[in-house]
């Protein structure tokens, strides 16, 4: 008998794989204005596991479920714990993916959060803006200055 995965590409995950999404504040810049939006995308296990230590973050909270939650239908499906102005990150398959494979070659990560329970105790900060379409110039002042000497044979 066989099972019907998830994902045709990626046959090692299920639908009862270990998933972690946060809400992120992030920001978008348009006609010279900012924009705050919501964003909710898959953390994956170091990530996590940084967040919990301290670090300032732009994620307001992180949800434990699981693949087959949001990725039950052929529509996504926004667990209903989050804002109604939030929206999906981009390449959200792929990346949700990516960060459920990390709680399976780390499943002791899985117990800080256990399945359908949230943490708010995050150090939530947007002192340092999370900008979505930001586009870097780079010009000869990024350029780092060296001797002289630092290409020659001594």
């Amino acid at each position: 008998m066989t099972t019907a995965t998830l994902f045709p590409n990626a046959p090692d995950v299920s639908a009862d794989d270990y998933l972690v999404l946060g809400l992120a504040t992030c920001f978008y810049k348009e006609d010279g204005e900012v924009h705050e939006v919501k964003i909710v995308e898959p953390i994956p296990s170091a990530s996590l596991e940084a967040l919990l230590k301290g670090i300032p973050t732009s994620y307001e909270l992180a949800y434990a479920t699981t693949l087959g939650e949001v990725f039950a239908t052929e529509t996504l499906q926004m667990p209903s714990l989050f804002p109604a102005e939030s929206q999906f990150g981009d390449e959200l398959t792929s990346r949700a993916i990516a960060a459920a494979r990390t709680y399976k070659t780390r499943p002791e990560a899985q117990a800080h959060i256990p399945v359908g329970t949230v943490r708010q105790d995050l150090n939530y900060s947007t002192e340092r803006k999370r900008v979505l379409n930001a586009n870097r110039v780079v010009t000869k002042d990024d350029n780092v200055k060296q001797h002289a000497y630092t290409h020659q044979v001594l």
